[in-house]
């Protein structure tokens, strides 16, 4: 059973993710690629490093979604993960709501990501798919990996940067549902919904499928029950 010290852990840093990212796109209005890019992989970086050895420090329903499928977590420890890791989005969402000036969230719907003119429903899932597994290809490779590399969060932060540099401007890179529906509800915007949760999820699954069956030695695989 997972305790309250992971359940807290992976609320606050989803908290810190989506207060940070998300006030990045509204102080910027959504014009700033790099400083959003930035925000994100260091809010990242640096709540992974300081609370992952507590939680596992995932901040991702996608991710969570990932470890559940390749056997990592238990049915009920990811559903109790997911629904921390909504519950520090929406109050960080919340939060911002009441701290920043109405125009300046307004002009960008609260940091909601949306396709770009021209980016497609199936088009958006396949990019935020990809660029998901990225995502999730970097935490088994740092931190789940008995053989990796102890960097902290400092890898996967660097791989959130990447990826909201390569598709920010296409999707807004979400690759994670707590950062889409969180200022969503805020909002009220709600157009391109479940391209930020099959895309991430589909991608977090892919890619830890990849990493687990791959390039994990199988007497190593993981055993915990679904």
């Amino acid at each position: 059973m997972t305790d309250y010290q992971n359940l807290a852990a992976e609320a606050v840093g989803t908290f810190t993710l989506i207060f940070v990212g998300v006030g990045a796109v509204v102080a910027s209005g959504n014009t700033d690629t790099v400083a959003i890019a930035l925000a994100h992989g260091i809010a990242f970086a640096v709540m992974v490093s300081t609370l992952g050895h507590v939680s596992g420090g995932l901040f991702n329903p996608a991710l969570t979604i990932g470890l559940w499928a390749t056997r990592r977590l238990s049915a009920m420890d990811t559903g109790l993960y997911v629904a921390a890791q909504l519950a520090g989005g929406i109050l960080a969402a919340i939060l911002l709501v009441l701290l920043l000036p109405q125009q300046m969230r307004d002009l960008v719907n609260l940091g909601t990501p949306a396709l770009a003119d021209g980016v497609n429903f199936a088009q958006g899932v396949g990019i935020e798919a990809i660029l998901t597994a990225f995502l999730m290809l970097a935490v088994f490779g740092t931190s789940i990996d008995s053989r990796a590399p102890r960097m902290g969060g400092l890898f996967i932060g660097l791989v959130l940067v990447m990826d909201i540099a390569a598709g920010g401007r296409l999707t807004g890179a979400a690759l994670n549902p707590a950062r889409a529906i969180a200022p969503a509800l805020a909002s009220g915007t709600f157009g391109d919904q479940l391209v930020y949760w099959i895309g991430p999820i589909l991608g977090a699954v892919g890619g830890a499928a990849l990493y687990e069956y791959v390039f994990i030695p199988e007497e190593e695989r993981a055993t915990v029950a679904p």
